[in-house]
């Protein structure tokens, strides 16, 4: 692996883990066993190195996602394979991350919401076409405003101020809130599937 890859990756790592702001330069340096003097030769400041860690797992993210919904045999599993990737990552993620993101690191935030306006709103609208087409959810729904619905509501879980992380564990409010929503767009054939997948699926 690379140097320039390997920063990155115990970067990311770190930042899940203790969040953006409370990760130093010297801590990801020292953590990799190398002097800062090599970090600053491949990333001129931390701005930077945040804007490469959240480019690069966007893209790998796209990717999984794309795969995960190949793999899928209807809509709903898709829907629970993404879930099952979902929850397993927000359970190694420290809650502060998005708020650091936004708060302290714009541009590399920006990159974040074109993903999430662009990408993950289209996945959502296939998503749901695929869903209606296999006659699993509701053909009455509307698409367009129920999807970006979806991906506001998918955001909700991070708030602090309504689920303080002291009393709430976001990948449990992540669960309810994509379980109700599913349930909700469901037919009554989507629902005996729904109920299937959850007895099967590790979430």
């Amino acid at each position: 692996m690379e140097v320039k890859d390997r920063i990155q990756e115990k970067a990311l790592e770190m930042f899940m883990r203790y969040g953006i702001r409370s990760v130093s330069m010297d801590e990801i340096a020292g953590q990799l066993g190398m002097s800062k003097k090599t970090l600053y030769q491949h990333f001129v400041d931390k701005d930077e190195l945040i804007e490469a860690v959240v480019a690069d797992d966007v893209s790998k993210g796209e990717q999984d996602c794309l795969n995960s919904c190949q793999m899928a045999g209807n809509a709903i599993e898709e829907v629970f394979i993404l879930m099952q990737s979902v929850l397993k990552q927000i359970r190694e993620m420290n809650p502060v991350v998005i708020y650091d993101l936004q708060k302290f690191h714009p541009k590399a935030f920006r990159h974040f919401e074109k993903h999430k306006n662009e990408f993950i709103l289209s996945m959502v609208k296939q998503n749901m076409e695929r869903g209606i087409k296999e006659e699993l959810y509701r053909e009455d729904i509307s698409i367009d405003i129920l999807s970006r619905y979806r991906l506001e509501s998918m955001f909700i879980p991070f708030n602090m101020d309504v689920f303080p992380p002291s009393k709430y564990e976001v990948a449990s409010v992540t669960r309810e809130v994509m379980v109700h929503f599913t349930f909700g767009i469901a037919t009554s054939k989507g629902h005996k599937l729904i109920q299937k997948y959850l007895k099967e699926f590790s979430i």
